[in-house]
């Protein structure tokens, strides 16, 4: 019996050729394969052998880097409740479910095309996320990580993967070395796999922003994360033909105090931009929130002297750049019928 042969009562020909490599226990018994038989074709030499705890391989040598992901989902989603095997998806009776599990962590990061990290075959280990309330250890290759918020999976050629800043905080946690942390982060955001503000929520959330090292790959992201979005904005102004503002500039009261700084200005019309590229930090919500403040004191202070501020945010340039330049051109459009603005001191910053 190979894994060519259909297995009665049911073929395996309707599966993909992953799926007839790699199946568990379960599924060979549904498929009219006794235990006994499991254990024979398992035996030491023989044509299949035991992948990982209730997953078998229905060909001897090493596993492909797919099966071994393949295997891994399904030692995870195997039970889905305590002595509940996972069931079959409604739509295909015969396809396994990867019930509540999904890569995670460096394998994820590689299906998601990161050039930073190993090739799968070269990782000891693949993280499985998986809820905190299953009942599943670790094992041979496989290493389980717990949530109490499980994210909602991204297909990668057909697995279930955890979205880039959940994969990246799984990661981190593993990784001493600053230098490949900082190079996981940075490639998250050079790479548009995502905005800086929820690769640090990811690491708030997981209590890695007390590790001095995080924090400095933190500071560069951040740092990155602003010459992007600055970057955008500067194409944003020029690819829709809006009118050249001065860039990066503080405003002053002649004689009078600091009023802070700007992403751009155009003078003649009193209009403003200001990046919003804030990034909360462990355990300072309450900063969060006063820096917040800080942005809404210093847009009311401006408006208050007739400048007109339009707040944007690095996803809104990446994801809606048109409809953010339709705002400041309507913002240049009405700037003849308001009043004039309070006169102000323009210099560099």
């Amino acid at each position: 019996m190979t894994h060519n042969t259909p297995l009665s009562p049911r073929p395996l020909r309707h599966l993909s050729d992953v799926r007839r490599r790699v199946l568990t226990t379960a599924q060979l018994r549904s498929h009219g394969v006794t235990a006994n038989e499991i254990a024979e074709q398992c035996r030491p030499g023989g044509p299949w052998q035991q992948l990982l705890p209730g997953v078998v391989m229905l060909h001897p040598g090493p596993p492909t880097s797919e099966e071994r992901l393949h295997g891994a989902l399904l030692f995870a989603a195997r039970e889905s409740a305590p002595g509940v095997p996972a069931q079959p998806a409604p739509d295909s009776p015969h396809r396994p479910v990867y019930a509540e599990t999904m890569i995670t962590g460096l394998a994820a990061l590689t299906l998601h095309g990161f050039s930073a990290t190993p090739p799968l075959l070269s990782l000891d280990h693949v993280d499985v996320l998986v809820p905190r309330l299953r009942r599943l250890r670790s094992t041979s290759y496989v290493r389980v990580i717990r949530t109490a918020a499980l994210p909602a999976p991204e297909p990668v050629t057909g697995l279930p993967v955890a979205p880039v800043p959940r994969a990246l905080a799984d990661a981190v946690a593993e990784l001493a070395d600053g230098e490949a942390v900082r190079r996981l982060l940075t490639e998250a955001v050079r790479g548009h796999h995502c905005e800086p503000a929820a690769v640090v929520r990811e690491l708030n959330r997981a209590k890695l922003l007390s590790r001095p090292h995080v924090v400095d790959a933190v500071d560069s992201l951040v740092a990155e994360g602003r010459a992007i979005a600055e970057d955008r904005l500067y194409r944003m102004v020029h690819e829709h033909g809006l009118p050249d503002p001065v860039w990066n500039v503080d405003l002053r009261l002649p004689g009078g105090p600091h009023l802070g700084g700007l992403d751009a200005y155009w003078p003649e019309q009193a209009v403003a931009v200001e990046l919003d590229t804030r990034a909360p930090r462990q355990g300072d919500r309450q900063e969060d929130d006063a820096l917040w403040s800080e942005y809404a004191r210093k847009r009311e202070h401006l408006e208050r002297l007739g400048i007109t501020v339009v707040h944007v945010t690095p996803r809104k340039l990446r994801d809606s750049a048109e409809q953010q330049a339709a705002v400041i051109r309507t913002a240049l459009m009405a700037a003849g019928d308001r009043d004039p603005a309070a006169y102000v001191v323009v210099l560099p910053r």
